[in-house]
């Protein structure tokens, strides 16, 4: 039996947002999303082989019906018979809208592999790491990743050392989980929102644009692109019935901020996901000023710096 294994893996922040499912099942995205993997926050998750499979993420067990389909994919996919017990931990917060499930079966899938003794590949990662996220399947990979619509795994289009000055200022909102997950609001969504299958013609449509922004490292049509992403996803989901508002007082000031930056001449292009924490895309050269401006704002507004990061990563976090 292998000993414990320990993997490390970024959330992936989705430029063109991945929101809702293919009709087909087996969680394929309906919608393609391209991403950037986040360095600077993590999770970390300790597996060993055991008689059952068993996650908790800090400390806390979860719901087995949750990881069941996962453990399935892996087994199924690196042919083992082997059950895992696994324990995760994140360095931000949890199920707050920080893609934490990217990052949490990313790592899950990475430690399991290396606890089963397999030297799976980066594919074969992603397309286990998707039975449980979608999202997940981007965050196996570093720097800049592609997940295509109804794709089973995801593919890096750049690493990490393609745009070394890019960074995230993350605006925290909140700290606590969202009201409703995203995966329940992806199917409201889609059941209950006229703006639906608008949405998923749209995000389709602005793919080009954002692959070519980031091809050319072109901070301002990447944030033109990434801002219209997220508003029509957050306009489908308004849609829904009943409507969904995940956003908050700091959520929109924020939103606002980036709109005065930009005015004064500092890149500051945000994007939001499936809950009220705003990402804002900056230069290294932008970033003190950015993070500052939020700061400033009030509404217990907390900041998070990020970087484009690497892939997954094994062994304990140094220093």
């Amino acid at each position: 039996m292998t000993e414990e294994s320990i993997c490390r893996a970024g959330p992936s922040l989705a430029l063109i947002k991945y929101w809702g499912k293919s009709l087909k099942g087996d969680n394929l995205p309906a919608t393609p999303s391209l991403a950037v993997t986040l360095g600077g926050v993590h999770t970390e998750t300790h597996v060993m082989q055991a008689e059952h499979d068993s996650m908790s993420v800090n400390g806390t067990r979860q719901d087995p019906a949750r990881y069941g389909s996962f453990f399935d994919a892996l087994r199924r996919t690196l042919g083992v018979t082997a059950h895992f017990e696994a324990h995760s931990t994140n360095t931000f917060p949890t199920s707050a809208g920080l893609a934490s499930s990217s990052s949490g079966f990313a790592a899950l899938a990475g430690a399991c592999a290396r606890a089963a003794g397999c030297d799976a590949s980066l594919s074969d990662l992603s397309s286990i790491a998707r039975a449980g996220s979608a999202s997940a399947s981007r965050a196996v990979f570093g720097g800049f990743s592609l997940l295509p619509a109804g794709g089973r795994r995801a593919r890096q289009v750049f690493g990490p050392e393609h745009w070394p000055d890019l960074r995230v200022v993350v605006a925290l909102a909140a700290r606590g989980p969202k009201p409703v997950s995203s995966r329940r609001a992806m199917e409201e969504t889609r059941a209950g929102s006229p703006y639906y299958f608008s949405w998923v013609k749209e995000s389709t449509a602005l793919l080009p644009d954002a692959m070519r922004a980031v091809e050319n490292r072109d901070l301002e049509l990447l944030g033109v692109t990434a801002r219209r992403s997220y508003s029509l996803m957050h306009g489908a989901i308004l849609g829904a019935d009943p409507p969904l508002l995940y956003w908050l007082p700091g959520t929109v000031a924020a939103i606002h901020a980036c709109a005065a930056l930009r005015a004064e001449g500092i890149g500051a292009w945000e994007t939001i996901d499936a809950g009220p924490q705003v990402k804002i895309l900056c230069l290294e050269k932008d970033r003190d000023a950015v993070a500052a401006r939020i700061t400033s704002l009030g509404f217990g507004l907390q900041t998070l710096m990020c970087f484009v990061g690497p892939g997954l990563q094994y062994g304990p976090v140094q220093g």
